[in-house]
């Protein structure tokens, strides 16, 4: 069967079992894609203790401005049961026109689009007038703690300068071309501790019950409004995902009771503010029960790439090659573009999100080609026409 380079490269690097933290060969088929036109490479391994060792590559061709940057992950999410997937999850097959594979969408297939765009641009017109890079993690499913981060801090110390970045997540919703995403919103995990006084329930005035008092915290942080949403984002959303008091028994009131709850937050608050209203609704919930409030290490802040020139130039690429115009969107989940929003304005443009993270997860051939397009009008409008 006769496929595009685009399809290729995405079944090559599907077929790389690159479970986060393993490398699994994936950066090689990058690299070696890349040096093949003249690329600069650059293997980073980066560690931190109580976490992996983790492979990066950076590689880039030309010099000086404009500088932009293709960005992404090689490393995947587990399997799963691989008995419920319907083929291997590392064969990368085609079946109707789709290659079913772990990382098919997110994100092997952009990275794949990536490559393939860049290689065009570069066979018509030679390297471009500026510099064209990749920054590619193996830790963006994992901690992220030895990826995208410190691979931008590396190159921002030897001198680099970017000036935009695209990013290959799956942003779309159900059509490639429906959702161009310009921001994310923060995210922090949090813990809740109420101290009370184990006892017989039939004596509860020899115990002190914190069962309502977790209740009445959880009834407050959940009914209360942070905001109403700010101009791109939609209002701050907090939600308990758990209860426990760790009492088996009918007739004992138990001594502590516990909740943990994540907050997905807009450019409204940091994670200090947020941290300072979320203990005020606790303490006043709460009363003079004995309360303790945790918050977990976070580096997902909200982040925001004004609608402009690159925005639309990215919208416009997309257009033409889908016929549809993306909503630019601030919703879901997380992604390394907080880390490189502090470097340069970004944006995330990839497949669709339909099957990420699931059994016999999938990428349309029809669609990853449209992708490879759509950066290479991308590459040609950033790099060929003139700029305001």
């Amino acid at each position: 069967m006769s496929v595009s380079r685009a399809v290729s490269l995405t079944r090559d690097l599907i077929r790389c079992p690159s479970i986060t933290p393993k490398d699994a060969g994936a950066l090689d088929v990058v690299a070696r894609v890349l040096q093949t036109v003249g690329f600069e490479t650059h293997r980073l391994t980066f560690s931190e203790p109580g976490t992996p060792d983790v492979d990066n590559l950076f590689a880039k061709i030309g010099s000086g401005a404009p500088h932009l940057v293709f960005a992404g992950h090689t490393d995947v999410v587990p399997t799963g049961d691989v008995s419920r997937w319907s083929r291997d999850p590392f064969a990368a097959e085609v079946v109707d026109g789709a290659i079913i594979g772990r990382g098919a969408s997110d994100m092997k297939g952009a990275i794949g689009a990536f490559l393939a765009a860049t290689l065009a641009f570069i066979e018509r017109h030679g390297p471009p007038k500026g510099t064209l890079s990749f920054l590619i993690t193996g830790d963006e499913e994992g901690p992220s703690i030895n990826g995208t981060v410190k691979m931008l801090d590396w190159a921002l110390a030897r001198g680099e300068r970017f000036d935009h970045a695209i990013v290959g997540e799956p942003t779309n919703v159900s059509s490639l071309g429906d959702t161009i995403k310009i921001g994310r919103r923060g995210s922090m995990n949090g813990r809740i501790r109420v101290s009370g006084k184990q006892g017989h329930v039939a004596y509860p005035h020899r115990a002190d019950n914190p069962v309502p008092t977790i209740a009445r915290i959880v009834a407050a942080l959940s009914a209360h409004d942070f905001d109403f949403g700010t101009t791109h984002f939609d209002p701050t959303n907090l939600e308990v995902s758990s209860i426990d008091v760790g009492n088996p028994a009918v007739n004992v009131i138990p001594g502590e009771a516990r909740a943990q709850f994540n907050v997905r937050f807009n450019d409204a608050w940091t994670l200090e503010t947020l941290r300072d209203r979320i203990r005020d609704v606790v303490r006043e919930a709460a009363g003079e029960a004995r309360v303790d409030v945790e918050f977990m290490p976070s580096n997902a802040v909200s982040f925001i790439t004004q609608p402009g020139e690159f925005t639309g130039l990215v919208a416009r690429a997309v257009e033409e090659v889908t016929g549809m115009t993306p909503e630019l969107s601030t919703s879901g989940g997380t992604s390394d573009a907080r880390f490189i929003t502090r470097a340069c304005p970004v944006v995330e443009f990839g497949l669709t999100n339909e099957t990420i993270h699931a059994v016999d997860e999938n990428a349309s051939i029809a669609n990853i080609d449209a992708l490879a397009a759509v950066y290479h009008r991308i590459l040609e409008a950033y790099f060929l026409r003139p700029r305001s």
